[in-house]
């Protein structure tokens, strides 16, 4: 990490005031350039900022900005950190940028560059960097509220406090391999086991959380049933946009059609499909057939809007189209609705909203990904072997397993490939 790195770290110019962030080594050295020397550190200042000296267009003025300077360690990216607060005209950030990358050491960062010198540095986990991964692209209110508790760092401090308590265990059996010829230390402490059994069950309540994926992809609504059976009209009027074609002609929906939207701050994916038939001559609406039994595979939800029992098990009977006379009624449906009118839509949305939340994180808990969900299940099983091992040797190595699946967690132990992938989620300047 000799090199400096600059760039962008506000949103697309024009704007009214554009960030530019610069990290590493030389970071003062060219705020110094840019501006004539260094302000008070962690002190707003106003500065004109020029080209610097020996460049062809020499004192030129940049902009008259407000600029930062944080020497390191104790930054966001645990080096010497500026920040330049500019007029957020493309231009202005054009310019900035040129003068920058005219200076040695310096070059433009890539993505996530910041918030990976900030990991490498110490100044974030890798539970808290997964976290903030999360916070930029989350889009609704669950979202925000989750990736926070994690990149918060929630989660790492009870990491590190499940740690502490495998440690503690450890030292207790190292003391029984080291001593044990000697009475004091002949034993593991009586309350050994129902201490590991303690940590395993909370582990366990951890696994048995809804995931972050459900959370981040959406809750899955998949709307089946047989043609003409108000699927689409009732897909559109989720979606409130006019996403699928309607027609009365069977087979008009030929592939699954999916949208993404937010109802009360909950992530949905709704899915429509086509008209689920035995038996068609069209070639493409019988592949389209296969496809909507593979979505109904993947829903965490089926509106079904055929026959009545006919659906999967577990699907919400819905009576669509409850305003057209001569559609077979049912005698148990979970909601009746008309797209057309509106009428028990709002209740429908309603109900969608409350099962969600059920089967998604709780508002303003942390949730594991897969990588972190696999890890603790992996010191959970650890620690279930710990408990079962009469060998002292064998119960040391255990313990070992569940800290080795702990230190992964927060990134004590990891790998640049993984590392790479992580932090490429990151836009450029963050």
């Amino acid at each position: 990490m000799a090199d400096t790195i600059f760039a962008l770290s506000s949103g697309s110019p024009p704007a009214a005031v554009a960030i530019v962030r610069v990290s590493g080594l030389q970071a003062g050295a060219a705020l110094a350039a840019l501006a004539g020397g260094l302000p008070r550190p962690r002190l707003a200042s106003y500065r004109t900022l020029r080209v610097p000296r020996g460049t062809m267009q020499d004192e030129a003025v940049l902009d008259r900005a407000l600029v930062l300077w944080f020497p390191g360690p104790r930054t966001a990216t645990g080096e010497d950190l500026v920040e330049l607060h500019l007029h957020g005209g493309r231009a202005v950030v054009a310019a900035v940028e040129a003068a920058l990358a005219g200076m040695p050491g310096l070059r433009r960062a890539g993505p996530g560059e910041f918030t990976r010198r900030a990991f490498a540095h110490g100044r974030i986990d890798l539970a808290e960097a997964e976290g903030l991964a999360d916070l930029l692209s989350a889009e609704t209110e669950l979202q925000r509220r989750a990736a926070m508790a994690m990149a918060g760092g929630a989660f790492s401090r009870l990491v590190e406090g499940w740690r502490e308590r495998v440690l503690a265990s450890s030292a207790a059996v190292e003391a029984v391999l080291d001593f044990g010829d000697e009475d004091d230390v002949a034993h593991l402490p009586p309350d050994f086991a129902a201490r590991l059994d303690e940590l395993a069950r909370e582990l366990r309540e951890w696994l048995a959380r809804p995931r972050a994926e459900a959370l981040r992809e959406g809750f899955r609504v998949v709307l089946a049933g047989p043609p003409n059976a108000g699927k689409s009209t009732l897909f559109n009027a989720l979606v409130e946009d006019e996403a699928a074609i309607t027609a009365p002609l069977a087979g008009t929906t030929r592939d699954v059609l999916t949208r993404a939207v937010a109802i009360e701050g909950v992530p949905f994916v709704f899915a429509d499909t086509a008209g689920l038939r035995d038996e068609s001559g069209d070639e493409i609406e019988v592949i389209g057939i296969a496809r909507a039994r593979a979505a109904l595979e993947r829903a965490d939800l089926v509106l079904w809007l055929g026959g009545e029992g006919a659906g999967p098990e577990g699907s919400w009977e819905i009576a669509a189209q409850c305003d057209r006379e001569g559609i077979p009624s049912k005698i148990g449906p979970r909601h009746r609705v008309s797209a057309v009118t509106g009428e028990g839509l709002d209740g429908l949305r309603r109900d969608l909203v409350e099962s969600a939340a059920r089967a998604l994180p709780r508002p303003g808990d942390a949730a594991l990904n897969r990588r972190q969900h696999a890890l603790l299940a992996q010191a959970e099983v650890a620690l279930g072997d710990a408990t079962r091992e009469s060998d002292p040797l064998l119960t040391a190595e255990a313990l070992r397993l569940a800290r080795v699946a702990f230190d992964a967690l927060v990134g004590r132990a990891t790998t640049e490939d993984m590392l790479d992938a992580l932090f490429g989620r990151f836009c450029i300047g963050k």
